[in-house]
């Protein structure tokens, strides 16, 4: 029987094809590819949720909406911060 008087931890080990680093990189190359400014579109889909911000090629819109919106933000800022030695 569980002991329920304590705490339990549980973590989820992110997986790798849907990491939000991962995830970025696709959907930025495939908008580049299809002549997006790529800034622009992920802006408008983190602030929106839009997935029509994402163009389908390469499969990106399917792959971003994997990853939560404020797991990208977190991933992003937390880029900025390693290449503005913030850290």
């Amino acid at each position: 029987m569980a002991d329920l008087g304590n705490t339990q931890y549980f973590k989820v080990e992110t997986d790798t094809e849907t990491s939000a680093k991962l995830v970025l990189s696709t959907v930025y190359e495939a908008l580049v590819e299809k002549g997006y400014n790529p800034v622009n579109q992920i802006v408008g889909y983190i602030m929106s949720g839009d997935p029509t911000y994402i163009t389908s090629h390469k499969g990106a819109r399917s792959l971003i909406m994997k990853v939560e919106r404020d797991e990208l933000v977190e991933e992003l800022l937390t880029e900025y911060i390693k290449s503005h030695n913030w850290k």
